[in-house]
């Protein structure tokens, strides 16, 4: 149970915008800003729950802009791959508490910022290598547990695709198509886990306007919007919100 005072909203609308923005945009690698930043003010679960239908609602606000301009060998083989991942975070979700996920977050928020901070000081290089089928499975698998239990598909999938030297908008397109599956394969263990409740569904209903928002942003800043200033912003938010969560998970 959790309330629907101003410290939602005031958490809730910010963050799902800033989600919507990175999905429709730029790539879904930060979109997981969204939970984490809601996961503040709600349990763990709850967030979970709230943000799904919301992305699920972006997948498709955005794949119209992008259809069929994607990867299809990439897409396809981080979808095989997402399958058990998914599969294994839900046997994972039953066995440990809300305190483990709040700590599993916030150190995926804070491992997202320094794996970025590594590239772009050069300490860290992704060199383009030939498609293989199991190297998507393998960052699928990776994906699909992220995915599930922070909706951090993001970052695993991005360090593949980018070894794939894609364009930039069939970069953007492989990660609306590839989440827009891996996004209802986690439809029924939500459900079967009872991470859905009639409050988390309301929850999702109030921000719904606010993610179309987010999306309708991101695919028109697509092209305009430096990505160099939109992920600056986005490690600061990931960095103060990840931090955080290990505080509270610990303490």
């Amino acid at each position: 149970m959790f309330a629907f005072d101003w410290y939602f909203f005031a958490a809730g609308i910010p963050a799902i915008i800033f989600g919507g923005i990175s999905k429709g945009g730029f790539g879904s690698g930060a979109a997981f800003v969204a939970g984490a930043i809601l996961a503040l003010v709600v349990p763990p679960g709850a967030a979970l729950a709230i943000i799904l239908p919301l992305f699920m609602l972006i997948d498709v606000a955005t794949l119209k802009p992008y259809w069929r301009k994607w990867h299809w060998p990439s897409a396809k083989g981080l979808m095989l791959g997402a399958v058990p991942g998914v599969a294994f975070a839900a046997w994972v979700y039953t066995a440990v508490d809300a305190d483990f996920f709040r700590f599993l977050i916030g150190v995926i928020c804070l491992a997202f910022v320094g794996f970025q901070l590594s590239r772009a000081m050069g300490w860290l290089r992704i060199g383009q290598m030939a498609f293989a089928r199991r190297y998507a499975w393998a960052a699928g698998f990776v994906g699909g547990f992220t995915s599930f239990i922070s909706h951090a598909g993001g970052p695993p999938t991005a360090v593949f695709l980018l070894s794939q030297g894609l364009s930039k908008t069939a970069y953007q397109a492989t990660t609306v198509i590839t989440f827009w599956a891996v996004n209802w394969m986690k439809v029924v263990p939500y459900a079967f886990l009872g991470i859905f409740t009639w409050d988390t569904i309301l929850g999702s209903l109030a921000l719904a306007p606010f993610a179309l928002i987010g999306a309708w942003i991101g695919v028109r800043a697509h092209d305009l919007v430096p990505e160099r200033l939109f992920f600056g912003l986005t490690y600061v938010l990931l960095l103060l919100t990840g931090t955080r969560l290990i505080w509270v998970a610990v303490t």
